[in-house]
């Protein structure tokens, strides 16, 4: 070994040490910041989101590298997922069984050192917050390829939950196997009906003659089809190691960015933390240019709309909620003065969340 290689070698592990001495110092922060918390009351709010986020876009905005960003801000992530846990072990619901996308999309928001509890479905995510079994969920709300998931936004709608938090991932769809086969000899294909049509185009034209099975997840599709000779699931890289399973056909979904976006639900708001997004949940009288009505308030304050979706409102046919998504936190004098014209052109304004923009 030379004397050069030596040298770093040594520089590596004098700053391996300091770096962990600043980590444990980081702990013994976050104990005492519990107890601060503790003694103002048991209601103490352990889990700040705006602040974590505020943290992140820091970080990211002071990397010089040669780590990028997204890298920098998920070891940071890490760090601070396991000081929250001395301060207060997080319980998460997520759609089940281990696995999943959604249970993906949980750990890249939380980390690591959260408790996952799986769930059979999304109303049980929602369920799960409610009761208290949980302090948080991640439901999916829409996919880049597919559009809205309308079972979440149709929960939403009678629900005194509130999104505090979104995460985007990037979905990569893989056919999985129990063991390496021809695909000639498949003859069912499982996965949820939201993956089954994000690789509708590739599923067409490699395994046009197999039989479609939709199933309430991508992991438990990957759970079923272990020992199976002719059978094959569409799932992501955690099923794969979760389920022990071979990797048949890489990245099949028909669109190279396929990402789905992610709600983070739970009881109580999110503070501004500078970059914010609101969602609503608007009503308007069903007459000629009731949704034109509806807009302007937005128009007139300078607020963008990143999202409008429409689902019906289920009191009468062809009568409307619709789901909004704007720049802002309901704590902007801006999005305050829209949102009080709103209540003079609507029939109900619901306010579904303020909470900071996804930051990895």
């Amino acid at each position: 070994m030379s004397d050069k290689l030596q040298q770093v070698r040594g520089r590596i592990d004098a700053l391996d040490d300091q770096i962990q001495s600043l980590i444990s110092e980081r702990a013994r922060c976050a104990v005492e910041v519990a107890q601060i918390k503790h003694d103002a009351g048991d209601d103490a709010q352990f889990y700040r989101p705006e602040r974590e986020a505020q943290v992140l876009r820091r970080i990211q905005a002071q990397n010089q590298g040669p780590l990028a960003d997204d890298e920098i801000a998920r070891l940071f992530r890490e760090i601070m997922s396991a000081c929250l846990a001395l301060e207060q072990p997080l319980k998460v619901a997520v759609l089940g069984p281990e696995g999943t996308f959604t249970h993906a999309a949980a750990l890249k928001h939380f980390g690591h050192s959260v408790r996952v509890l799986p769930e059979k479905n999304i109303e049980a995510i929602f369920r799960a917050v409610e009761s208290g079994a949980a302090q948080y969920g991640v439901v999916p709300v829409e996919n880049s390829t597919e559009g809205a998931v309308n079972r979440s936004l149709d929960l939403f709608v009678g629900s005194p939950l509130q999104i505090c938090g979104e995460v985007k991932l990037r979905i990569r769809c893989h056919l999985l196997g129990d063991s390496e086969k021809d695909l000639a000899a498949v003859t069912h294909v499982y996965a949820h009906e939201q993956l089954l049509a994000q690789c509708r185009g590739w599923l067409a034209a490699h395994l046009p003659n197999a039989a479609q099975v939709a199933v309430s997840s991508n992991a438990e599709a990957a759970r079923q089809i272990k020992g199976s000779a002719h059978a094959v699931a569409i799932a992501g890289e955690m099923a794969v190691q979760r389920y022990a399973l071979k990797v048949l056909a890489e990245s099949i979904e028909d669109e190279a960015q396929n990402t789905t976006r992610f709600a983070i639900i739970g009881e109580q708001g999110t503070h501004a933390s500078g970059c914010d997004k609101t969602s609503l949940l608007l009503s308007a009288p069903n007459r000629p240019g009731a949704l034109s009505r509806l807009l302007r308030p937005f128009e007139r304050c300078g607020i963008s709309l990143t999202r409008i979706e429409s689902r019906p409102s289920r009191r009468e046919r062809w009568d409307y909620l619709f789901f909004i998504d704007i720049a802002g936190h309901v704590d902007d004098a801006k999005v305050a003065e829209a949102l009080a014209e709103l209540g003079k052109e609507s029939v109900m304004v619901k306010v579904l969340g303020s909470y900071p923009c996804a930051v990895l």
